[in-house]
């Protein structure tokens, strides 16, 4: 550094700087300046105005140091002091150490020693480190995230391996974008004729004959979102096998990605085959009866038990009739069953008489499920053998009612001691006829006509029991 053609460090003495400036040189070039003998007593004072944050400390004038030091910095500033004393020291030193002050606040400083023109007095400027400490304090923390991150992600990554090899079905997943092969399980490589290192991140098209990528790609991806297609048949280019791919589209990072189950043809049909067996034997030997009808209830199918129960001689005997026919309350029976397994999806344990084609009846249950567009599958199981076990006096529930709850049966047992017999059988009546009413009302969706000629009673006889039950206005009439 040149000032006016002189060098101005190295002239023989000092460099021209006077006391004023000299002062304000050490107070800037340092965040805290200490002046202080030999012994460790505080000379002098001075922190930066450029870093208000370690506020005025005035109080340590002629003051131990060592009363403003952590006690694991006191054998670096006693090592210090005891070579000055001994004037061993010929070098300038640096030490780190911690200060305290009024007890609560601690922050670290580095300072350098040096000496002055008094043997007895010491110059110490020190570097404020607390901006060093804390970005070190926000590394280690996130150190420590991006361990446990990992962590993390070897566990899933763990997880994820266990189920790709532990599933017998192939899957592969793909990139939509690039079309690439992101991984996939041994399943896959055997069933592609490839090895699981060599197939991953080559182009999925490729393992299959006559297949464009943007095409194939896009039609992988239509399939996905079509329930009623769901799948793409391909040729394995390798094996030269069918093969059915059943993708399943989902996002990863912002990323497509396609996750493709893929069967051989063969596998699939054969297992859609040996259900359609089963289900015919079931339909052909089952032990209920089994009806399929359209929307309306008309009779498009049914199998030998229903015969068998109707007194039928063959199909075409029942076949193109209402199925309301057969049973014993007619069309009342068939547009409750319709109209609850219509909104619900399915109808469970309904009760009623079944007439054969000669009169006779029997007692079913019956169970309805919607079968879509096509209309109904009805199952009826003869019930009438439990009527032989049955105490006397009792009957089938007529549409299967719900139990006595447990309020009402104990209000009944509470009159048990405080009432006569007679009136004790009077409350349990009403307590089953109400749930009767509530039944036969909630079955026919509030149709009172259709509950009257369920529970067997007039239209009348329904209004006077619904007016005594309360129940006459909780719904509007349905009829």
């Amino acid at each position: 550094m040149n000032t006016r053609g002189s060098d101005f460090w190295d002239q023989p003495s000092a460099p021209p700087i006077g006391p004023e400036q000299f002062n304000e040189i050490v107070t800037t070039a340092a965040d805290l300046a200490i002046v202080l003998d030999t012994e460790g007593t505080v000379k002098s004072v001075i922190t930066n105005p450029l870093n208000p944050t370690l506020g005025r400390l005035d109080h340590w004038k002629d003051r131990d140091i060592r009363e403003f030091m952590a006690e694991d910095s006191l054998a670096k500033l006693e090592t210090q002091l005891e070579a000055y004393r001994e004037g061993h020291k010929a070098k300038v030193d640096a030490i780190e150490v911690n200060h305290y002050d009024n007890a609560n606040w601690e922050f670290p400083i580095r300072y350098t020693l040096h000496k002055t023109g008094n043997p007895d007095i010491i110059l110490m400027l020190g570097r404020d480190l607390r901006p060093i400490a804390e970005l070190q304090h926000r590394l280690v923390k996130a150190q420590l995230a991006l361990e446990k991150d990992y962590e993390t992600h070897r566990d899933y990554e763990t997880r994820y391996r266990v189920i790709m090899e532990a599933s017998r079905d192939a899957f592969v997943l793909v990139d939509v974008a690039s079309g690439r092969v992101l991984d996939l399980n041994t399943s896959a490589a055997q069933l592609l004729g490839g090895e699981t290192d060599a197939l991953a991140g080559s182009a999925f098209t490729q393992e299959f004959e006559g297949r464009r990528r943007g095409e194939f790609i896009e039609g992988l991806v239509i399939a996905a979102g079509d329930e009623a297609l769901g799948h793409v048949s391909v040729r394995s280019r390798r094996t030269k096998k069918d093969v059915v791919i059943h993708p399943v589209v989902f996002r990863a990072a912002g990323d497509k990605i396609l996750l493709c189950r893929i069967e051989a043809s063969e596998t699939a049909e054969a297992m859609a085959a040996d259900l359609s067996r089963t289900l015919s034997a079931l339909y052909r030997e089952g032990p209920d009866a089994i009806v399929f009808t359209d929307s309306h209830g008309i009779i498009r199918s049914a199998n030998d038990a229903f015969l068998s129960l109707t007194d039928a001689g063959q199909l075409s005997d029942v076949k193109g009739k209402s199925l309301g026919d057969f049973l014993a309350r007619g069309s009342v029976d068939l547009k409750v069953l319709i109209d609850n397994a219509g909104r619900n999806g399915k109808m469970r344990l309904y009760s009623t008489r079944l007439e054969g084609a000669f009169g006779s009846q029997l007692t079913v249950e019956l169970s309805a499920t919607l079968m879509g567009s096509s209309g109904f599958a009805f199952v009826l199981r003869d019930t009438s053998r439990l009527e032989v076990i049955r105490e006397p006096g009792t009957a089938p529930p007529a549409a299967g009612p719900a139990p006595m709850s447990d309020d009402a049966m104990r209000n009944v047992m509470d009159l048990v001691g405080s009432a006569p017999l007679k009136d004790i059988v009077s409350a349990t009546t009403d307590v089953v006829e109400k749930m009767c009413i509530e039944t036969a009302v909630e079955l026919t969706n509030n149709n009172r006509v259709a509950a009257a000629e369920m529970l067997g009673l007039s239209r009348q006889s329904l209004y006077v029991k619904l007016r005594k039950y309360g129940l006459l206005n909780k719904n509007d009439p349905g009829e």
